[in-house]
């Protein structure tokens, strides 16, 4: 793992970063060559090969943000080729119009421009077949793997194991397990061998090469843990993890059932200041006035289709818990009936909800509706990026129920967020503690990086229609 801006990022995920800038920036250039080969020099308004740098790093620099955007590095996405050249080709097409508009006017005439693009992208699938793929296969084997030490053997550790095997994507491999003082055996099958304690820790982590430590124990009390084996463990600079601090790197979220406040206290992250705060401040004005100016065509048209539907208010207004714990009103376009809480008790809006019109079900699908919201934004009640507002009633409740909760309200609340972009639409206590492990994770490492990456992500999430509401 390497740790950029507080996040941190698979040693696998950058090079296939790095791979693909090398296979995108060689697609451009090449295809600039072939043009000129083409031309036989007779063309003076082809750019020598020198030149062509700039446009082959506009070419691979967007290419790449919309390889994020649609989740080429997201290893629970992309786990096929077929999903892989899915997500290739919608960069080709969805980069295709701004990179002819821009090469167009910059670098070539628009017919060059175009024979171009067209060249670059046929190279970026020769680069993605015969260079990206062997080296993916390469990324995948044990080599770039890191072996994990399990420290326990029950429940929590058997957890641990099974989203190590289901998340990791190879990243991490589970070596074994090595048992605490309190247990005596397994609660039931292991993935992995089972160690004795009678092993010495340090010898067992020098002959099995292990690389880190998970400890995977809730009760540390009594002898439970191997402390000075630990600690030799350490010295000799292999890492020891708490469950949650683990839990933390491997899904970007922050586990309730093991989590302590001690960790939160003495841990990293919950960085806050005064430049940190105005540059996401200048951040969320520029976006939400650009996205207003791009955007009001299709809010005009929801508005329409709202109000020729049932004839009712085309904005709702709807009283939300922001920063500090202050309430504000949100702002969004409405999509239930009228009558939806004619008796004035606040519901969970449910999967295929029957208070939701047509046009509603629309426009929350594809999140028109929370666009209003961009007002909010404007004003400071929220920001582009962070937890989503709940009610009081839905606060007061989630307060006295879900431990931390209400550590969510120490940032201003977001029209998207990492909960929405990582989990489904929560509609129960239950998917709402879920929810709050990501809430929990975006206010410990918050960063301009980590925002960015949201609204990427936010798109695909439009696009895809996944966790429809």
């Amino acid at each position: 793992m390497i740790r950029v801006f507080d996040q941190y990022i698979p040693t696998r995920t950058v090079l296939e970063l790095l791979t693909d800038f090398v296979v995108l920036m060689l697609a451009a250039v090449l295809s600039a060559v072939t043009l000129m080969v083409l031309s036989q020099g007779n063309d003076p308004d082809l750019a020598v090969v020198p030149v062509t740098l700039l446009p082959a790093m506009f070419f691979a620099g967007l290419q790449l943000l919309l390889y994020v955007t649609f989740g080429v590095y997201q290893r629970d996405r992309v786990g096929s080729l077929r999903v892989l050249l899915i997500c290739v080709t919608l960069s080709m097409v969805f980069s295709l119009a701004p990179l002819y508009f821009l090469l167009g006017g910059l670098f070539f005439h628009h017919g060059h421009a175009l024979r171009f693009l067209g060249l670059a992208y046929f190279y970026q699938l020769l680069g993605v077949f015969l260079i990206r793929l062997p080296l993916l296969g390469a990324y995948k084997s044990r080599f770039w793997s890191r072996n994990i030490l399990i420290v326990g053997s029950g429940s929590d550790a058997q957890i641990q194991a099974s989203d190590i095997i289901d998340h990791a994507g190879g990243i991490y491999r589970v070596t074994g397990f090595y048992p605490s003082g309190h247990e005596s055996g397994s609660a039931g099958p292991l993935p992995a061998p089972l160690f004795s304690r009678d092993l010495a820790l340090d010898a067992l982590v020098a002959h099995h090469r292990i690389d880190e430590i998970v400890v995977a124990v809730r009760e540390q009390r009594g002898g439970a843990l191997p402390l000075r084996q630990l600690l030799d463990c350490r010295i000799l600079g292999v890492p020891v993890h708490s469950l949650a601090a683990f839990s933390e790197r491997l899904k970007g979220e922050v586990p309730l059932d093991s989590l302590k406040a001690s960790w939160l206290i003495f841990g990293e992250g919950f960085s806050q200041g005064v430049l940190r705060t105005v540059i996401k401040r200048v951040f969320d004005w520029v976006v939400a006035l650009a996205l207003l100016l791009v955007l009001w065509p299709v809010m005009l048209l929801a508005a329409l289709a709202i109000r020729l539907e049932d004839g009712g208010p085309i904005i709702f207004r709807q009283e939300r818990v922001g920063l500090y714990g202050k309430s504000f009103w949100c702002l969004k376009f409405r999509s239930m009936r009228t009558d939806a809480e004619k008796d004035g008790v606040a519901r969970w809006a449910q999967a295929n909800d029957s208070r939701i019109t047509r046009v509603g079900r629309f426009i929350r699908k594809t999140r028109i509706d929370e666009l209003p919201q961009l007002f909010n934004v404007l004003k400071g009640e929220m920001s582009l990026v962070g937890p989503r507002p709940e009610r009081p009633s839905f606060v007061a409740q989630l307060t006295a129920a879900v431990p931390y909760y209400a550590i969510r309200h120490s940032v201003k609340p977001g029209v998207t967020g990492w909960a929405q972009v990582r989990f489904s639409y929560g509609a129960s206590l239950s998917e709402a503690r879920r929810k709050l492990q990501f809430d929990l994770y975006y206010v410990k490492n918050h960063s301009l990086i980590l925002d960015l990456q949201i609204i990427l992500e936010t798109v695909r999430v439009v696009i895809f229609g996944e966790g429809a509401r």
